[in-house]
């Protein structure tokens, strides 16, 4: 069955012959067009469905969403309707705490989870933050802060007109993650696969690999190379191919 139309959804290349549907959360910031090309470079039988949060994208003309319990029970009373046939959630950064949230949401309404969790570049839910927040930062101090985290080019750090554009959305996606208190649960029965770099400035491995604290099923743990926005780096794709191929056969 095809997905709804939606705006939180985007589905560039449609599979009606797809066996596993892959949903794909951005980073902070983040649009769904960054998954646009993921597509080619899994298994022919995976469709790749990208998450578009309000404020972002092609939704930017909309106002941002701040807290994330609001923004789990949007999304996942859009998604019931594509959840008829196997799916996996992937998340980087702030998408992997999405993804989580949202998986833990379809638990409490008895809906079919996940079979796999795949979570990037992204400290487990029950770490406390280490850093002070940024969200409500002066605008000199939040690009520093935005500078540093190395994820938004420079020509659109200068860009005055357009930064004045993007920042509400990233103030709103910073305090999604800031403002977020994890609440103890029963461990997910679906598996873990978390990702992380050695070279992340931002989360540490160890942080990641704290997930494993979160699934009674399996867990595993990769380290790839590259800074906290290596879900750009050529070698991730491979390799979250190759988390699938059990999924697929």
């Amino acid at each position: 069955m095809p997905l709804p139309t939606s705006p939180w959804l985007s589905c560039p290349t449609p599979n009606s012959q797809a066996r596993l549907r892959m949903f794909c959360f951005p980073y902070a910031g983040g649009a769904a067009q960054i998954y646009r090309h993921w597509s080619v470079a899994l298994p022919p039988v995976v469709e790749v469905c990208a998450i578009e949060l309000p404020g972002h994208g092609r939704r930017i003309a909309e106002p941002p969403m701040t807290q994330l319990a609001q923004l789990v029970d949007h999304l996942g009373t859009t998604l019931l309707s594509g959840l008829n046939q196997p799916f996996i959630f992937f998340g980087h950064s702030l998408g992997a705490l999405i993804a989580f949230e949202l998986t833990r949401w379809l638990r409490s309404r008895q809906l079919p989870l996940p079979d796999l969790l795949v979570v990037s570049a992204a400290r487990a839910p029950h770490l406390a933050l280490t850093e002070p927040p940024l969200h409500q930062l002066p605008k000199a101090d939040f690009l520093t802060e935005l500078n540093r985290y190395g994820g938004t080019p420079q020509t659109v750090i200068q860009n005055d007109e357009l930064m004045e554009l993007l920042l509400p959305t990233l103030r709103a996606d910073f305090a999604l993650l800031e403002t977020y208190r994890y609440q103890a649960q029963a461990l997910l029965s679906c598996a873990i696969a978390a990702i992380g770099s050695k070279q992340d400035a931002i989360v540490s491995l160890d942080e990641v690999k704290s997930w494993q604290t979160h699934t009674a099923a399996k867990f595993s743990l990769d380290e790839i190379s590259g800074d906290h926005f290596f879900v750009h780096q050529p070698q991730l794709l491979p390799l979250i191919a190759s988390k699938l191929e059990h999924l697929v056969r």
